[in-house]
């Protein structure tokens, strides 16, 4: 049965960016809606407030209460009181006694019954939402005082059925503002897609990251060697000289110490009963890089060291960068300055690499951001930058290993599965 065919990462791309966009608008809508019906419901018990202090403040409804006669008020307020909910746009106006009586209604059959709602104490204002004989409404009720004495209270509300009619517009500008906003992130996901499909072809993600994980391999391969070539060099030409001068010994006594060094490490990494011939000669050039910046070396890898489950490439990826970086902060810092690369076997069978250096650390404020794809404390211009760490973590959890830093001296550790057969 065939396998299915990965996914590309331009369509990742544009799946990602699609949903961003998709819970984005979402979220935006849902923040409208919200917002206008908090900013509705405002609206109304301000207007309820104010339509009812200003009835209350009538000096036609205080005369009309202050003669204590329910019946004559009911019969000069009733019309006054329709008049101005048509023309103040509310729902309802109740004018009632001190005791809760209607005096007035919208259904003039209920004038007389007691008032649903909560009736506060003394010459305190309330706006509460209640249902009343209406349904529910948001409402507000107000004293209505003459010569300091409560002589009757009105009631001003305005039903839910109609906050929501009014509410329906910014349903309609949230959800247009919302399709708007997912239509432009679409089409930004299709020209991402596009974007990276040219940069990247019908490639799939793991693929991608192969390619990154190969050129970074390749780059640090080729400075190990092109460092080890140039330290070499030097050496060759140094002893040439000498053997000019005829000062045969101090000729052989550099030639010598060269090999010394080189056979050290050669010794180390042929020790090893697994191990990847790749990363030795890594760090074998890397070595004369070291010499060549100034930097003190050190290695050491355990004849028991396991292989890990990582390709050639992945583990001269994830041990070169590592190196590079150590390099830079020890030959940035103060002296003496070194880098200490050892390769054991945990307790676990598993292969610990390690990276320490002499530099001056990283910065508590960026600890935390230093595996971010992108981020870096070197030049902008410097072809790499921000890729290395961001590259090592990906390879190094997709092989199920952990990677973590520690202070005084700033030390790397990876811990990789072992490679099983």
């Amino acid at each position: 049965m065939a396998r299915p065919r990965p996914t590309s990462a331009a369509s990742r791309v544009f799946v990602a960016v699609s949903a961003a966009v998709v819970v984005l608008s979402l979220a935006m809508a849902g923040i409208l809606l919200w917002e206008g019906q908090r900013a509705v419901r405002a609206e109304a018990e301000r207007v309820t407030r104010a339509v009812a202090e200003t009835i209350a403040d009538s000096a036609g409804v205080v005369d009309a209460l202050a003669q204590g006669d329910r019946a004559a008020a009911s019969r000069v307020l009733q019309p006054v009181i329709e008049a101005i909910i048509a023309d103040a746009g509310v729902d309802f106006v109740t004018v009632m006694d001190p005791s809760g009586i209607r005096i007035t209604h919208p259904d003039p059959a209920r004038i007389g019954e007691r008032y649903l709602g909560t009736i506060p104490e003394g010459t305190a204002t309330l706006t509460e939402e209640f249902t009343g004989t209406l349904g529910p409404s948001v409402r507000t009720i107000v004293p209505v005082v003459s010569d300091g004495e409560v002589v009757g209270r009105v009631s001003v509300g305005v039903t839910i059925g109609s906050i929501a009619e009014t509410l329906g517009p910014r349903v309609l500008v949230a959800v247009g503002i919302a399709v708007v906003l997912a239509a432009a992130g679409l089409a930004g996901a299709i020209f991402a897609r596009r974007a990276t499909r040219r940069v990247t072809g019908d490639l799939p993600a793991g693929a991608v990251r192969d390619a990154v994980s190969s050129y970074e391999s390749m780059r640090t391969l080729g400075e190990a060697l092109r460092a080890q070539t140039h330290e070499h060099g030097n050496r060759l030409h140094t002893a040439i000289a000498l053997l000019e001068l005829g000062r045969t010994s101090e000729a052989i006594e550099i030639l010598s110490e060269d090999a010394r060094q080189s056979q050290l490490l050669v010794d180390q990494v042929a020790a090893r009963r697994e191990g990847d011939p790749t990363v030795g000669a890594l760090l074998l050039g890397k070595a004369s890089q070291a010499a060549e910046r100034g930097v003190e070396w050190r290695a050491r890898i355990d004849a028991d060291a396991p292989r890990s489950v990582l390709s050639p490439v992945d583990a001269v990826s994830v041990v070169g960068n590592l190196i590079d970086n150590a390099l830079d902060a020890a030959a940035s810092g103060a002296a003496p300055r070194w880098v200490d690369v050892r390769m054991t076997r945990t307790a676990e069978d598993e292969l610990a690499v390690e990276v320490a250096d002499s530099g001056d650390g990283i910065p508590a404020e960026i600890a935390d951001r230093i595996f971010a794809h992108g981020f870096s404390t070197k030049p902008a211009g410097e072809l790499g930058r921000g890729v290395g760490l961001a590259l090592v973590r990906s390879i190094v959890e997709e092989a199920e290993g952990t990677i973590s830093v520690t202070s005084d001296p700033t030390t790397f550790r990876v811990i990789l599965p072992r490679r099983n057969g």
